[in-house]
């Protein structure tokens, strides 16, 4: 597929860049909470170099702040919130997009440039190569008939006085047949021709060149999914999870565990190399069931963030009694989680089964239906098509420890 052209390009980079859509059925707190992280990100990728996921998002907050939050029922509520910030596009933002927009173009003519000059030097070589097939094709034309498929720089003197003979018939005796090629020890009655290999033992050598060859393949592992830096492919980032995650979250929560109600946090960390990395558990004022577990003074959570420049990654919550599953609550507080951030995970831990799930809701239905049901408490749902699944894109890191911080205290 050939290059696309500079500007347009552009234009489809900046596409991407206005393509967030502001749900009026979710808290408009959650879009200003959600716009602070996408900065965060932004700033992270130009610090790093990759201009083309910094511009995207800083499109995106330009797009989510000027344009479409003001279409929120609640806008309101945030108006002040909003007009500081568009003061902060207008005086940082816009500049700092504007010249990624100009290096981008830059950078894209370059590549154009050297495209359009390796498909002139494809066209030249195969021009050469045709006026040299043109070439032998009339040398072989006057030579009046089929080429010689002798070369003709070879000589070959022939010795008049040394005639060849006929072949020893006896050498024929020592030929071995298909039919007689011996295996095993019965290679020895051979006569020693110095036409065959020698013997190998196929007791132990072979067996082992032949289980080496297999390719290995741990059935244990998940599958990897080819990936690219660029935000532009629309696939999912890995989310790093600490392997002592779920056991330190489990001891945090175990006075609510032998009472069997529901402890819950939420999965904080940063990005880095287009890799996001869960560092901290963050334990909220909450309020626990046996069934559910509802946060408070959230904007304590904010204000941690706030200070450690953390961006939401997720939740993390117990199901004291029941397996690892997400139930209809669970739904509907996980997709405020995943509308804002894509990448975002679920996950519950089963002490009493012993289990642990990693979950999203499915991108291409589970997300709309739930953002779209207005029903609230427990109520039920259509498993066909499944509305959530296990998520694919974590990746356990056996070096990182997870942190917590404990606002119940």
């Amino acid at each position: 597929m050939g290059i696309v052209e500079p500007q347009e390009r552009i234009k489809n980079l900046s596409h991407c860049g206005t393509v967030i859509e502001v749900d009026k059925n979710m808290a408009v707190s959650r879009y200003y909470r959600s716009g602070t992280e996408m900065l965060r990100m932004a700033n992270v990728y130009l610090n790093e170099g990759n201009h083309e996921n910094a511009f995207i998002l800083y499109m995106r907050y330009m797009t989510l702040f000027i344009e479409k939050i003001r279409q929120h029922p609640d806008f309101e509520s945030v108006k002040p919130q909003v007009k500081a910030i568009n003061k902060t596009i207008k005086e940082e933002i816009m500049p700092t997009t504007e010249k990624l927009r100009n290096k981008l173009l830059l950078q894209y003519k370059r590549e154009y440039e050297q495209f359009l000059a390796n498909k002139e030097a494809e066209r030249l070589q195969e021009q050469r190569e045709q006026a040299n097939r043109a070439k032998r094709a009339a040398a072989a034309a006057a030579g009046g008939g089929v080429p010689s498929l002798i070369p003709a720089n070879l000589h070959v003197q022939i010795d008049a006085n040394n005639q060849p003979t006929a072949p020893d018939l006896g050498l024929l005796d020592q030929v071995v047949y298909p039919n007689d090629f011996p295996t095993g020890t019965n290679r020895s009655n051979l006569p020693s021709s110095g036409l065959l290999l020698p013997a190998v033992d196929t007791t132990g050598a072979d067996r082992t060149s032949n289980a080496s060859s297999k390719p290995a393949f741990d059935r244990n592992q998940k599958p990897q999914y080819n990936r690219t830096d660029s935000l532009l492919a629309g696939s999912l980032r890995t989310v790093n999870v600490p392997a002592d995650t779920m056991n330190v979250f489990l001891q945090l929560a175990h006075a609510n565990t032998s009472k069997s109600i529901e402890t819950c946090g939420v999965l904080a960390g940063h990005l880095a190399r287009n890799e996001l990395y869960i560092t901290h558990i963050i334990a909220p004022q909450q309020h626990g069931t046996p069934d559910s577990c509802n946060t408070m003074h959230e904007e304590q959570i904010f204000d941690v963030q706030d200070q450690m420049q953390l961006i939401t990654l997720g939740w993390i919550h117990t199901h004291p009694t029941q397996t690892a599953f997400l139930s209809s609550v669970d739904l509907h507080t996980h997709c405020s989680y995943q509308m804002m951030m894509p990448e975002a995970i679920a996950i519950v831990c089963a002490p009493k089964y012993n289990t642990t799930g990693f979950f999203i809701l499915t991108p291409h239905y589970g997300l709309d239906y739930i953002a779209q049901c207005r029903q609230s408490g427990f109520h039920p749902h259509p498993n066909d098509p499944p509305l959530f699944m296990d998520a694919q894109h974590i990746k356990m890191d056996s070096q990182a420890k997870i942190k917590v911080i404990d606002l119940r205290r």
